[in-house]
C-alpha cells in the first residue's frame, strides 16, 4: 500500500490481499490493474473462457448469498464456548463460505459417505471440485503436477502440459502457465454424471467420484503421481481423445496399452487377461469383467524410441496394479542435529500379485534433500521444474537443516553514541500507540500486533521498559479483546462454524469469512504477538487464561494434530507442494494461489516463538517442520535462486504469486513492482532470516526492484526494502537508511524496527547457513570472515546451545546473547519475571575451524584465490584473444582455484553470475571453464565449459550467467571431500582486453548444500 492509500473513504478496503475473491479481484476500488484479470477467471481451454460480465454476476450472486446466509441467523445456537478466560461464539455473526451462490452452507453436500469423517479440507490444490464456487457441477481444473485433471460428465481428463503460456514484459507485470490442455478423457463409456463429488482424501490424494445411477466411475489422483487410479461400474472403460484425433498406439500386447497424444506418452493397465480395443479416438476395455485399471503419464520425450517406450512402460507396470489409496507425511526435528527429516509414505492396495510399490515424481525442494534413492534419469515437465521420478518405492525420506530463527535480531550496535540516542527518540514517538492499526478487522489487527511486538522486543533488548510495557499492555488489551466472546458481541470475536470446521474473526476481511482466505496471514500476527507477550506474562499464556485461544487459531489455520477433527489437518499448507496455499476454494483455471509466502512463513515462526515460549514441543516442531519446508520451497518456487524452475522464456527472477499450473510476477493489489517483489518480504522479524540465506540472491532482488520500477531508491515500502537489502549487504542499507530516512512507514513497520534491524544487520553481516545449533532459538552471522553466534533463552533455567562448529555459548535465563566477532548480552523475558540479578553470561571462546569454511559460493579474488563469501571489490584483466578464436580453448586464462572444498552434492547444477566489462571494445567474447576434482586426487572428475559470452561496447559490467548455456561437459558431479574447484576465465575472442569484476562483483555458485 502507498501513502495515498491511507485516504480511501471510511469502509473501503484495501483490494483482495485474499487472492481470491472474484468480485474483488475485478472491481477493486484504488487497485493498479495487474496484466489483465487474474489467472483462470478470462482464461482457460478452449470453450472455457467467462468474460467479464459472468464472473461479475457470479461475484455478485456470491455476495447475495452471503447476506442471505447472514440474515439466516440461528438465535438457537448457544452464545459461546469458553476457553480459560476467553472463549468463541457459535452464534453465527456474520457471513459464511457457501459455493455456487447457494445459501447453503454445508460442504458435505459434495462429499460421499465414504469420505472421511470430520472437518473437510480446504486451500488445498484440490479445493474447486469441494466447493463448486464458479462450475456448480465439476469444479476447475486439478493440478496435480505432473498430471492435470478436470472432472466432467464422461469421466476424469487428462492433460500433460509441456510448453509454458508466458505474457507480460521484462519490467512489468507478467506471467507463465501451464494451462489445462485436454490429452483424454478416462471414463466409462456412456457415463453422463451431472456433477463430481469427493469420494475420499489423504495428506497430497483426492478421489474424486462420478455417477449417474447407471454407470460410476472412482478415481484417485495425487500430487507427484504420475499414475491416476481407477474403479468403475456400469460399462467398458474407456479412454478417449480429446479433439477426435486418433491416438497413436506403439504397444498394445496383452493387458497394456502405450499411446501417444498431442506428443505425450501414456500407458494405461488393465486386469490380467483383458485387452484393449482402438477404434477411432477411443480406446476401451472391458476389463475382463473386473472393475479396476491405471493410466500413467510417461517422462519421456519427443525423440524417445518405441522401444524406450516400452522399457520404461514396463518399469511402470511393475507398480500399475498396486494403486494408493492413501498418503501420509511425517516429519521429525532433531534438535541436536538442527535437522528436519520428512518420510513421505504410500499406502497401497494389491488389485492383483502382492505388490506395494509405486512410483513417485519429486519435487525439486524433496528431490534436493532427498535422504536416499537413485531417481530415473528421465524427469518430468512441470510448472515447478523438473520432477525426478523414483519408481518401486514405499515412501521417500529428506533431510533439511533448520538454520534457527530469533525472537528479534540483537542489539550489538544499540550500546550508546548518536545512534543510540536516535534509536530510542524514535521508539519514544511510538510509546503512545505501538499498533497504530490502520483498519479493526483480522488482518489489520494483527497488522497492528506484530507491529506492537516488535517494538517491545526491541525496547525490551536496548533497556526501555516503558516502550516495552506500553506495547506489551496494547498486545494483552487487544488479544484478550478479541479472545473473549460475551453474549450479544458481534465484533472482536472468532466464530467456530461445524460445518466447515473453521474458526472465523470478525469483522473478517478479504475474503476470510465467506472463502476462509488467509487465516494462516491474519492469525500469525495473533500468534507471534502472543508468544512476545508470553515471555513476559506467562500467567496470562496460560491454558486457564488466554494460551488455549491462541491454540485454536493454531489449529485452525494449520492443524497439527491429526486426532482434533474439530479442524482439518494442516489446512493451508500443502504437505507435498512444500507450501501454504492463500485461497480457500481454489476455484480457478490455474488453480490454488499464494502470494505472500513470507506471511505464510510468519506463521510458522509464530509457532516456534509460541511453542518456545509456552514449552509446547508439538507447536514448536510444527512450526519447524513447515518453517524449514517452506523455505527451501520458497527459494525454488518464489525466487528460483538456482534458476532451475522458471521456463527460460520468463523474463523475471522473481514472481510475486505462485499458482497451481504457474506463477506470476504480479499482485492482486498492486502493479508496482517494489509491491510486487515486496509482498514476499513482510513482515521483516527474526523470523525471517531465511530471506538472507543467499546475500547474492538479495542483491540481485534488490537491483530488478530498481530496475523495474525505474529508480534508484525504493519508491514504495522503502522500509521493507532497506531491511531486506541489509541481508545482502548491511553496510550499503545503512547509508541509504541515513540518506533517505524521511520515507512513510509500511503499515506494519515503524522507523525504530528499521532503523534497529538495518544498523545491527550492518555490524552482524550475512546470515551464515553453514553452521548450526542445538537451540531452535539461535542464528549464525559472519562478516569479513568473522562469525558472531547469537541465541536466546526466554525460558526461566540456564541454556547453553552447542554450534556445530564446537562454539558453545551460556545464554542465561531471559537474555539473547552474541558471542564472537560482536559481544552483547541484553533482554528481560524470562517468562514473567525479571532476571533477579543474574550476572552476565559466561561466553565460551569461539572455535574456529581448521582450514576456509567452504560454501557452495565461490568468489574470486583479484589475487587468484576464491572466498566462500564476498571479499573487498577489485577487478582481473582477461588477455585479448588477438584477433584469434579460442572457443572451448582456455587461452591466458585468469585461473581462480579452491582447496580442500567438502561439500554435499544437491543434485543440481552449476551457477554462475561474472560480471565482464570490455570498455568500448567492440567484438569481445570472455568464456568460462569450471573444473571439479571431488577428492583432491589430481584428476579431474567433471569439467564444464559454458558458452563465450558476447560483450556490448558500452562501459559497465554485464552479467555472464549460466544462461549462456553449456558448450561441453564431462565426467560427473559429486560430493565434495577434500575437493578442488578450479575457474578458468579467457577472451574466447576479440582484439581487445576485458575486465573481470572480483572481490564481490562475481561468484560462482556450486550445485552443493
Amino acid at each position: 500500500m502507498n501513502a495515498s492509500d491511507m485516504s480511501r473513504p471510511p469502509g473501503r478496503r484495501r483490494p483482495s490481499r485474499a487472492r481470491a475473491r472474484l468480485l474483488g479481484a475485478l472491481s477493486a476500488p484504488g487497485r493498479a490493474p495487474a496484466s489483465g484479470p487474474p489467472p483462470g477467471t478470462a482464461r482457460g481451454p478452449a470453450g472455457a473462457r467467462r468474460p467479464y460480465q459472468a464472473l461479475l454476476a457470479a461475484g455478485v450472486a456470491v455476495l447475495v448469498a452471503g447476506v442471505l446466509c447472514f440474515a439466516a441467523l440461528r438465535p438457537g445456537d448457544a452464545a459461546a464456548d469458553t476457553v480459560g478466560a476467553g472463549g468463541y461464539t457459535t452464534t453465527q455473526v456474520g457471513p459464511l463460505p457457501s459455493g455456487c451462490g447457494s445459501i447453503s452452507t454445508d460442504p458435505r453436500q459434495w462429499v460421499t459417505a465414504n469420505a472421511p469423517s470430520g472437518a473437510v479440507p480446504t486451500n488445498d490444490w484440490w479445493s474447486s471440485i469441494l466447493w463448486k464456487r464458479t462450475n456448480c457441477a465439476y469444479g476447475e481444473p486439478l493440478a496435480a503436477n505432473p498430471l492435470t485433471f478436470r472432472a466432467q460428465a464422461g469421466g476424469l481428463g487428462f492433460s500433460y502440459t509441456t510448453t509454458p503460456s508466458i505474457s507480460g514484459s521484462a519490467t512489468g507485470p507478467g506471467e507463465y502457465h501451464f494451462p489445462y490442455r485436454e490429452d483424454f478423457v478416462a471414463g466409462v463409456a456412456q457415463l453422463n454424471a451431472p456433477d463430481v463429488k469427493v469420494d475420499g482424501w489423504s495428506d497430497w490424494t483426492v478421489s474424486p467420484y462420478l455417477s449417474d445411477g447407471a454407470r460410476s466411475l472412482r478415481a484417485t489422483v495425487g500430487k507427484g503421481l504420475p499414475f491416476a487410479y481407477f474403479r468403475t461400474s456400469g460399462g467398458n472403460a474407456q479412454l478417449t481423445a480429446s479433439g477426435g484425433a486418433a491416438p497413436t498406439v506403439w504397444s498394445n500386447s496383452g493387458s497394456w496399452i502405450g499411446y501417444t497424444i498431442n506428443g505425450h506418452d501414456y500407458a494405461a493397465y488393465a486386469p490380467s487377461g483383458a485387452t484393449w480395443t482402438v477404434s477411432g479416438s477411443t480406446i476401451s476395455s472391458s476389463l475382463a469383467g473386473k472393475d479396476y485399471f491405471s493410466v500413467a503419464v510417461l517422462p519421456t520425450t519427443a525423440s524417445a524410441s518405441d522401444d524406450d517406450r516400452k522399457s520404461l512402460a514396463t518399469t511402470y507396470g511393475k507398480s500399475a496394479y498396486d494403486h494408493v489409496t492413501g498418503t501420509k507425511a511425517s516429519y521429525r526435528y532433531d534438535e541436536a542435529k538442527s535437522t528436519v527429516t520428512t518420510t513421505y509414505t504410500y499406502t497401497t492396495t494389491a488389485m492383483e500379485g502382492g505388490g506395494t510399490g509405486t512410483v513417485a515424481a519429486l519435487l525439486p525442494h524433496q528431490w534436493r534433500y532427498l535422504a536416499s534413492g537413485t531417481p530415473l534419469p528421465q524427469t518430468y515437465v512441470s510448472p515447478r521444474g523438473a520432477l525426478k521420478v523414483l519408481t518401486g518405492i514405499e515412501s521417500f525420506t529428506t533431510s533439511m537443516v533448520f538454520h534457527g530463527v530469533l525472537p528479534e535480531v540483537p542489539a550489538v550496535a544499540d550500546s550508546g553514541g548518536s545512534d543510540a540516542t536516535t534509536l530510542q527518540n524514535y521508539l519514544a514517538a511510538e510509546k503512545s500507540d505501538p499498533t497504530k492499526q490502520v483498519s479493526d478487522d483480522t488482518y489489520w489487527t494483527g497488522k497492528g500486533l506484530g507491529r506492537a511486538a516488535r517494538l517491545a522486543e526491541i525496547a525490551d533488548q536496548t533497556g526501555n521498559t516503558a516502550v516495552r510495557d506500553a506495547a506489551l499492555s496494547a498486545i494483552r488489551s487487544k488479544l484478550t479483546d478479541w479472545f473473549t466472546a460475551s453474549p450479544g458481541k458481534t465484533a472482536h470475536l472468532f466464530y467456530y462454524d461445524r460445518n466447515w470446521g473453521t474458526l472465523i474473526g470478525y469483522p473478517a476481511s478479504y475474503g476470510s469469512d465467506q472463502e476462509l482466505n488467509d487465516h494462516h496471514f491474519h492469525y500469525g500476527y495473533y500468534i507471534a504477538a502472543a508468544a512476545t507477550l508470553a515471555k513476559f506474562d506467562p500467567q496470562w499464556a496460560s491454558e486457564d487464561r488466554y494460551g488455549g485461544m491462541v491454540d485454536l487459531l493454531i489449529r485452525d489455520a494449520n492443524n497439527y494434530d491429526r486426532t482434533d477433527t474439530r479442524f482439518p489437518y494442516l489446512r493451508d499448507f500443502d504437505i507435498y507442494g512444500g507450501h501454504d496455499w492463500a485461497s480457500g476454494h481454489g476455484s480457478f483455471a490455474a488453480g490454488n494461489n499464494q502470494e505472500s509466502s513470507s506471511e505464510g512463513m510468519n506463521f510458522d515462526n509464530a509457532l516456534i516463538q509460541w511453542g518456545q515460549a509456552t514449552g509446547n514441543k508439538a507447536v514448536r516442531d510444527a512450526g519447524i517442520y513447515m518453517y524449514t519446508t517452506q523455505a527451501a520451497a520458497i527459494q525454488d518456487y518464489w525466487f528460483d535462486t538456482k534458476d532451475q524452475v522458471f521456463p527460460r522464456d520468463f523474463p523475471h527472477n522473481e514472481v510475486g504469486m505462485v499458482w497451481s499450473d504457474g506463477a506470476a510476477y504480479s499482485t492482486w493489489f498492486s502493479a508496482d513492482p517494489a509491491k510486487i517483489q515486496g509482498i514476499n518480504l513482510l513482515p521483516v522479524t527474526g523470523g525471517h532470516l531465511y530471506l538472507g540465506y543467499d546475500p547474492d540472491y538479495v542483491l540481485t532482488d534488490y537491483k530488478d526492484m530498481l530496475t523495474n520500477s525505474g529508480a534508484t531508491q525504493p519508491l514504495s515500502w522503502t522500509d521493507i526494502w532497506y531491511e531486506f537489502l541489509a541481508l545482502g549487504d548491511g553496510d550499503r542499507a545503512l547509508a541509504d537508511f541515513r540518506a533517505n530516512s524521511g520515507f512513510t512507514s509500511e503499515e506494519g513497520e515503524s522507523k525504530a524496527h528499521t532503523f534497529h534491524w538495518i544498523r545491527n544487520l550492518a555490524a552482524l553481516g550475512h546470515v551464515d547457513t553453514s553452521v548450526t545449533a542445538d537451540s531452535p532459538l539461535s542464528s549464525v552471522f559472519t562478516k569479513n570472515g568473522e562469525r558472531t553466534y547469537v541465541a536466546s533463552n526466554i525460558t526461566s533455567t540456564d541454556l547453553t546451545v552447542h554450534f556445530s562448529d564446537g562454539t558453545t555459548l551460556a545464554v542465561p535465563p531471559g537474555k539473547t546473547v552474541a558471542s564472537g566477532a560482536n559481544e552483547w548480552s541484553g533482554g528481560s523475558a524470562t517468562g514473567g519475571g525479571d532476571d533477579g540479578g543474574t550476572p552476565t553470561p559466561t561466553i565460551t571462546p569461539t572455535v574456529t575451524p581448521t582450514g576456509t569454511p567452504w560454501k557452495p559460493t565461490l568468489y574470486p579474488q583479484s589475487d587468484g584465490s576464491v572466498l566462500p563469501a564476498p571479499g573487498t571489490t577489485g577487478t582481473a584483466t582477461l588477455a585479448s584473444a588477438g584477433g584469434q578464436t579460442h572457443d572451448g580453448t582456455p587461452t591466458d586464462p585468469v585461473t581462480f582455484t579452491a582447496e580442500g572444498v567438502t561439500l554435499k552434492y544437491n543434485g543440481g547444477a552449476t551457477a554462475l553470475d561474472l560480471a565482464v566489462d570490455a570498455g568500448t571494445a567492440v567484438g569481445n567474447g570472455p568464456q568460462v571453464r569450471i573444473s571439479y576434482d571431488r577428492t583432491g586426487d589430481g584428476t579431474w572428475d567433471r569439467v564444464e565449459t559454458y558458452h563465450y559470452f558476447a560483450t556490448d561496447p558500452v562501459p559497465g559490467y554485464e552479467h555472464y550467467t549460466q544462461r549462456t548455456g553449456l558448450e561441453s561437459a564431462t565426467g560427473s558431479l559429486g560430493d565434495l571431500d577434500g575437493g578442488t574447484v578450479r575457474i578458468e576465465v579467457w577472451n574466447a575472442i576479440g582484439t581487445n582486453p576485458t575486465t573481470l569484476g572480483t572481490g564481490d562483483k562475481s561468484v560462482v555458485t556450486l550445485p552443493y548444500n
